[in-house]
C-alpha cells in the first residue's frame, strides 16, 4: 500500500512538473487574472485606470507627427479592452475614425513586415518585406523623409528593435530572419531616439561587433533600465531593456509610456519631429490566445496614447494617428460586464486575419483619415500632411 501511495505521489509530481514546463507564460498571477490563468478566454480587471479628456486643436499646421501602431490590434481588441476597463479608453478621445485594409501584394492576410511597410513607405509590398517595394528595392519611409527634411525622428516599441514594425520605418530588408543584419543597419540609420529590446543582436553577435558601443561612439546615450530613462541626457538616445522582446506589460513596468515621454522631450524642436510608437505585444498575446495578457498590453498602449493626446492638445501642431498593421487572433467578444469589468472571448485562430483595422486621428489634418483606406493610403495621407 505504501508503494502504491508513493508511486501515485511521484506520478502526480511528474504531471505537475510537465504542466509547468509546457508553457512558461501560462502563469497563475493575481495581477493578470483573478483565477487560474489556464482560463485564457476570460479576464477580470480589478482596478481600472483613469482616462484623459482632450479637445481637438483648431490649428491646421502639422509640425510633428506621432504615429502609433497597436500591432495586431483590430476593432475586437479595442472593444474587449473598453469593456474590461469599465467602458472608457483614451483612444475614445480621438475625434476621427476610419478603416484600413491590410492585405499585401501577394497575400490576402498580411504580416507585420508588409503591413507596417505599407504604412511606412506609402505603398503595398510583398509578405515578409521590410521597408522595400514589391521588387525588393528600398523606399524612403515617412520617418526617413522627416529626417531628410531636418526633423528629428524616433521609434519606441516593446519588441526587439530589429523586429518588423520598427524596422519598416527605419531600415530595409527582404527577410525578418536576418536579425543581426537588420540590427546592424541602425548604426547608420541616424534615428535620433531608439527604444525597445533585443540586446542579443547588438552585443552577442556572431560577427563579434558590439553595436551598443558603436552607437555610443556616435553620441548616443545608452540606457538599459526603466528607472534611467527619465534622467537620460544628450541629443541621441538608445534604450535596450531586454535580450529579446520586453517582458509582459505588468512585469516590465511603464517602459513604453516613460520612453514615449522621453522621446517627445528630446525630439521636440523648432523644425518638428516624427515619432513611431508601437504597442508590439498585443499581437504576441493574441497569437498565444491569452486575452488577459493581450488586454494588459492594450492598456499599456492606451495609457501611452492618453499621455500623447494631452501633450498634443497643448502643443496644437501635432498630428496623432493610431492604427494597426493587421488584425490577430480572430477575437470575438462573447459576453461580459462593463460594470464588473469582466470579459469572456473566443479566438478563432492563432494567426493573423484579413479583417479591416481602425484608424484613429487627432490634431491638425485629422479629418483626412475618415473613411475606408488602403493601408498604403494611410501613409500617403501622413506624407501629404507633413509637406
Amino acid at each position: 500500500m505504501k508503494r502504491f501511495f508513493l508511486a501515485s505521489a511521484l506520478l502526480a509530481l511528474a504531471f505537475s512538473a510537465l504542466a509547468q514546463t509546457q508553457d512558461p507564460l501560462d502563469r497563475d498571477q493575481s495581477k493578470y487574472a483573478t483565477y487560474s490563468f489556464s482560463n485564457d478566454d476570460k479576464y477580470t480587471v480589478e482596478t481600472p485606470y483613469e482616462t484623459v479628456t482632450v479637445v481637438q486643436p483648431k490649428g491646421k499646421k502639422v509640425k510633428n507627427v506621432i504615429f502609433m501602431i497597436g500591432d495586431g490590434t483590430g476593432l475586437s481588441q479595442w472593444s474587449v479592452g473598453w469593456v474590461a476597463n469599465g467602458g472608457a479608453l483614451n483612444v475614445d478621445q480621438m475625434p476621427v475614425a476610419g478603416y484600413s485594409r491590410t492585405y499585401c501584394t501577394d497575400k490576402l492576410v498580411t504580416d507585420s513586415c508588409a503591413g507596417g511597410t505599407a504604412l511606412a513607405i506609402r505603398e503595398k509590398t510583398k509578405y515578409g518585406y521590410i521597408g522595400v517595394d514589391e521588387n525588393g528595392e528600398p523606399v524612403e519611409s515617412n520617418l526617413q523623409y522627416a529626417k531628410r527634411k531636418g526633423m528629428k525622428t524616433g521609434v519606441t516599441v516593446t519588441c526587439r528593435i530589429n523586429d518588423a514594425t520598427p524596422a519598416d520605418f527605419c531600415i530595409h530588408g527582404t527577410s525578418r530572419k536576418d536579425e543581426e543584419g537588420l540590427a546592424a543597419q541602425y548604426v547608420d540609420a541616424n534615428v535620433d531616439f531608439i527604444s525597445g529590446g533585443g540586446t542579443h543582436f547588438w552585443n552577442q553577435r556572431s560577427d563579434g561587433r558590439n553595436l551598443i558601443e558603436e552607437m555610443k561612439a556616435k553620441g548616443y546615450t545608452y540606457v538599459d533600465k526603466l528607472e534611467d530613462i527619465a534622467g537620460a541626457e544628450g541629443d541621441k538616445f538608445l534604450g535596450l531593456y531586454d535580450e529579446y522582446d520586453l517582458k509582459p506589460a505588468l512585469d516590465r513596468g511603464p517602459i513604453l509610456l516613460e520612453s514615449t515621454k522621453k522621446a517627445i522631450e528630446m525630439l521636440d524642436n523648432k523644425k518638428g519631429f516624427f515619432l513611431m510608437v508601437e504597442g508590439s505585444q498585443i499581437d504576441d498575446w493574441c497569437h498565444r490566445n491569452k486575452v488577459g495578457y493581450a488586454i494588459e498590453e492594450l492598456f499599456d498602449f492606451d495609457k501611452t496614447i492618453g499621455y500623447v493626446l494631452e501633450w498634443a492638445a497643448k502643443d496644437g501642431q501635432t498630428l496623432v494617428v493610431v492604427t494597426a498593421d493587421h488584425n490577430t487572433g480572430g477575437l470575438t467578444l462573447l459576453k461580459g460586464s462593463i460594470e464588473e469589468r469582466t470579459v469572456k472571448v473566443h479566438f478563432s485562430t492563432k494567426g493573423h486575419d484579413g479583417i479591416v483595422v481602425p484608424v484613429f486621428a487627432f490634431g491638425p489634418g485629422a479629418e483626412a483619415f475618415s473613411g475606408v483606406h488602403e493601408n498604403s493610403e494611410v501613409g500617403q495621407i501622413v506624407r501629404k500632411l507633413m509637406k
